[in-house]
């Protein structure tokens, strides 16, 4: 494990300590693990009390991670808590998020993911080309799912092979 990744779960401790201060509560740590691929900075696992973290996108953007992802996934955990099922970024996890955490509640991230893209293929309309991740572009070969242009409407037709 690296020292980045000691500081998430020493952040994961302190984010759990201030909600129990806040909330008069005895939430316990959850499990942290650095699992997450892909685009995603980090999941929350609700029934299972864990939390997931992308390690390349921590290693790319460690002050965002410890200042934003952090708190948020685990306002996901105590809201769940509190509350139980609800819109994951409703108003309660807005809430968690400025009155306990003192962090604007941004739902999404904007870090480059260039570096965990991951493999594409080009589509196109008859407006537009379009890149295709590989978990739609396989599901349009196996005949699973076609899909349609926001602009033009019409159904996006496979090209060739995009980027790596």
């Amino acid at each position: 494990m690296t020292a980045l990744q000691h500081q998430v779960i020493d952040r994961v401790k302190q984010c759990i300590a201030q909600a129990n201060r806040r909330l008069n509560k005895r939430l316990a740590i959850p499990e942290v693990r650095f699992t997450q691929r892909g685009k995603i900075a980090g999941s929350a696992r609700l029934q299972g009390w864990e939390v997931r973290f992308n390690p390349v996108l921590l290693n790319e953007n460690p002050d965002a991670f410890l200042n934003e992802v952090v708190p948020h996934e685990v306002a996901h955990l105590v809201v769940f808590k509190l509350f139980g099922k609800v819109r994951p970024h409703g108003r309660e996890w807005q809430v968690i998020m400025q009155e306990v955490f003192g962090v604007a509640p941004r739902t999404t991230h904007s870090f480059d993911v260039s570096s965990v893209q991951g493999q594409t293929f080009l589509y196109r309309c008859q407006c537009s080309e379009h890149q295709m991740t590989v978990r739609r572009h396989n599901k349009v070969q196996r005949g699973q799912a076609h899909y349609r242009c926001r602009q033009c409407g019409h159904t996006l037709a496979f090209q060739q092979q995009g980027t790596l």
